[in-house]
């Protein structure tokens, strides 16, 4: 795949089945690497007008995803079937401990596309918040096929 990609990055926080649910979802312009066996993306996100972007890091595998950010929020999150990651999620807030668990990994690799889904259990300051999914999708940035 090419080095410059177009990212699409969807997640869903399911807290409570009696409210509506808004998704997370954006598609930015970012970079691949395969490296070691393992997917790379990297892209900005400007988080607040006023700031810096922050930088996002993807590792993807066939057993595990890493999510790196670095800049208005800084946090490393491990997603490892079966396991539970402890993290420190830091935002010009205040900082906040995560567990998270992920239940099911799915990694799909093609010659043109990555897609990772990763379902997953919240754990904030030792109590369970959500039950969320997180999905990961890259694709060449001048693909004419381009799917969301």
């Amino acid at each position: 795949m090419d080095k410059n990609v177009l990212i699409h990055v969807r997640g869903l926080q399911m807290m409570d089945a009696g409210d509506e649910q808004e998704p997370i979802e954006l598609v930015v312009p970012g970079e691949y690497y395969f490296r070691n066996g393992s997917h790379y993306l990297r892209y900005e996100e400007i988080l607040d007008e006023s700031s810096q972007p922050t930088i996002n890091y993807i590792k993807m595998s066939s057993g595990s995803m890493e999510v790196r950010k670095q800049g208005l929020v800084n946090v490393h999150m491990v997603f490892e079937q079966g396991k539970k990651n402890m993290t420190l999620y830091t935002t010009p807030f205040g900082t906040l401990q995560m567990g998270i668990a992920a239940t099911g990994m799915k990694l799909r690799e093609s010659e043109n596309s990555i897609d990772m889904k990763v379902d997953y259990a919240l754990d904030m300051n030792e109590e369970h918040v959500a039950d969320c999914y997180l999905s990961v999708q890259a694709q060449p940035a001048d693909s004419k096929d381009f799917v969301l």
